[in-house]
């Protein structure tokens, strides 16, 4: 089996984490909190958060100095997200 560059792993958790934090985001903008289905829904959205959390944990073990920042503002931006879902509950 062949190992990938350094810098290929690197991109390739960024990209996990990148595509993770944007999943969690597309739920999080369709959430419906008076919906019959929220609870479905926010459960939903709560599985998508803690995944990207940990894609993001990963790529940062990994990030170059730019990927840092960026992966920083997507946990900034996932905390947010789980802050006003908990004002709902």
């Amino acid at each position: 089996m062949q190992k990938f560059p350094y810098n290929k792993d690197k991109q390739q958790a960024f990209h996990a984490a990148q595509q993770g934090y944007e999943e969690a985001q597309g739920l999080y903008e369709t959430i419906v909190t008076d919906s019959a289905s929220y609870g479905h829904q926010l459960k939903h959205l709560k599985n998508e958060v803690n995944e990207a959390y940990q894609q993001i944990e990963n790529a940062l073990e990994v990030a170059s100095d730019h990927q840092r920042a960026q992966l920083e503002r997507f946990q900034q931006d996932l905390r947010q997200m789980v802050s006003e879902v908990n004002q709902y509950e």
